[in-house]
Order: C-alpha cells, then structure tokens, then sequence
C-alpha cells in the first residue's frame, strides 16, 4: 500500500509535547528567508502547519513540502535538511550541526490522521451507462489508499451525490478497506432518485466536512489532514449553487485539505474540474479508462500524505525574547527550498535528546 510504504519512514508528530508545556504562541512564521543566506532560487516551497518548543531545548517544526508547481516531494530524509539559527547577537544565520543539535526527522510513533473524502456522481448518466466501471475503479482507489490492516491513522469515507441538495453519506469515515469495499460494491442503479447533478453542491458540502474533520482533530490536539476527491461524468445541472460559490469554497478553503477531480467522458467541463482540482485532476476519455485514471489519483493522494514531515533538533539558544530566528531548508538533488520562523528559548537548557 503506497501510503503506508512511504509515510512511515519520513512522518511523525508530537503528542507529548503538550505534556512538556509548549505552545503554538512560541513561534511565528513566514516563508521569506533572510537575502544574507545566499540560498539562491527556490524550487520548492516549504509551508510550515504546527510548530512546538519542548523542553530542555528540543525545537519541533511540523510542514509540508511541494514543488513550485505543487508536486508533493515525498521520502525526504534528515540528510535532505539543512537547519539555520539567527540570534540577538548574530549578523547573519549560523547553520547548526545535525550531529550537535541531534537533528533528525522523529523516528518515534506520534499521532497523525490522514483522510479522504471520496465523492462519487451518481446522477442517472452514471448509473445507466458507467455504474460497473465506477465501481471497479473506486474499488481499486480503495485498495491503493487504504492499508489492507486497519490503521486509525488512515481513513476513508464515502459520499455520493445526485440532484438533491444532499451529499449522502455511503459509508462515514472508517479505517476499514473491506467495509469501504462493500460499500461501493452495493451500490445498485436505483440508488437515486434524482437525475440531476449537483456538483456545486457536492464540492461545498464536501469542503466543509472535510474542514470540521480537521476541527475536531485540532480540539484533540492532534494533527491532521484531508483529501477530497471527487468524480463526475458531467457538469452542474442543478444550478442550485453557483460556480464561483464552489471555487471559492476550494480557494478558502484549510490549507491542509487537497483536492482532486476525475472527469469522465466529453460532456465534463475541464476548465472547472481543474480550479476545483487545485492539487490534482485526472480525466478518463471513456469508462474502459476508469481505473487507470482513479489509479493516477490514488498515487497523488499518497503522494500529499507522506509530504508531511516532522523535523526536530535541539537549539544552542537560550534567549527568551522570542528574537531566535530559525530557517529549514530542504534540498533534493540540485533542488531547493526553504521556510523561515522564529522562536522563543525560554528555560532553554542543555540535556535535550
């Protein structure tokens, strides 16, 4: 399974820290990198989702690594960093030895949930000429996201639209590859009974269960994030909502939620499958391309998921001012990029691990 063969190795996150007195107020954080680095032209773009101090001196930086052009850079390892500190008393950034600082991508089991919104169309188009080919495209989708043992980190819930102004729930979310299986093979063509497509809709409601899902993992202290992925044959017919009402949605939407559309057959609009794809689309000329096509999106969904990466290391700061800045600068070949923060070494000690 292509998500847990790459996550494992390059992710974790901190659920002790809160037991360590850190808070989020320790940080601040930007993506201008100080000009005295040097670092030259970026081509990829680090952006920093959680930031914690631990004491005695251990600084943690959880963020998300893309290329420019928003390609998830996967499978980074601590050798890939480079690490920067700035102080009161310092001209320029002093880089930090990773073998004094113990610099690393956390090796430790932490706490991180990855999950996916599937969005099925089943409007009558779908159900009378594609439904069997659907199925067994989402059915592989499935297996290619999902472990085949049940993990909590990693789950998948189903939605499905038509006509009405719902998003009926298939299956809630759920780490279970055979019980999201079953689902989708139950599937029948009356299922609907509306002929109508809301698509507009569907891209709303989905947007916003996807964010409270990441709501209710941040009021429980644990770091998360989404992809909705989203299938459709046509275009909005219903026109209950408005286009811009459902690009906007995907434009303000976390930046922790991705999202992708797969389109099938001449009658989709491309240009608005792309703007709600922000982060991935992929269009099947016919329903034989099914499979390939929901396979070329499974593959971006692992890919967004093992971007994320932890990277802590022990600062020789102690100043509790809130004046130590920090940068990160990841590199991949001749690639590069980097993210600069500050934060606060109060009770900064020695002794960090």
């Amino acid at each position: 399974m292509k998500l847990i063969k790459t996550i494992f190795s390059v992710l974790c996150l901190v659920s002790l820290f809160y037991a360590c007195g850190s808070s989020d107020d320790d940080f601040s954080s930007g993506s201008g990198v100080d000009d005295c680095l040097g670092l030259g032209e970026e081509q990829l773009s680090l952006t920093i989702q959680e930031t914690f101090t631990t004491l005695p001196g251990k600084v943690s930086v959880f963020f998300k690594v893309n290329t420019k052009d928003g390609e998830p850079v996967s499978n980074l390892e601590s050798s890939n960093f480079n690490i920067f500190e700035k102080g009161r008393n310092d001209n320029c950034y002093k880089p930090i030895s990773p073998s004094e600082s113990n610099g690393r991508i956390s090796p430790d089991t932490q706490i991180f949930n990855t999950n996916t919104l599937l969005v099925l169309d089943l409007s009558n188009s779908v159900l009378s000429t594609s439904l069997e080919e659907l199925k067994a495209a989402s059915v592989s989708f499935i297996n290619e996201v999902m472990p085949a043992d049940a993990d909590e980190q990693y789950k998948m819930a189903i939605y499905w639209f038509d006509g009405e102004d719902v998003l009926h729930e298939l299956n809630p979310l759920t780490s279970s590859r055979a019980e999201l299986t079953a689902a989708i093979e139950g599937i029948t063509d009356n299922i609907s009974n509306d002929p109508s497509t809301d698509l507009y809709g569907a891209v709303i409601k989905s947007t916003e269960i996807a964010t409270g899902i990441l709501n209710e993992n941040q009021e429980n202290d644990i770091l998360a994030a989404s992809s909705v992925v989203i299938f459709t044959d046509g275009t909005d017919q219903a026109a209950r909502y408005k286009e811009s009402d459902a690009t906007n949605a995907v434009k303000n939407a976390n930046e922790n939620i991705s999202f992708f559309t797969i389109g099938l057959g001449d009658e989709i609009d491309k240009n608005v499958l792309e703007e709600i794809g922000k982060t991935g689309y992929a269009f099947a000329n016919d329903k034989d391309d099914l499979e390939d096509t929901f396979e070329e999106i499974s593959d971006n969904v692992a890919g967004q998921a093992s971007s994320y990466y932890l990277f802590e290391y022990c600062s020789p700061k102690r100043d509790g001012s809130g004046l130590n800045l920090l940068v990160i600068q990841a590199v991949q070949g001749e690639n590069q990029g980097a993210v600069q923060t500050e934060f606060n070494a109060e009770g900064f000690t020695g002794g960090c691990e």
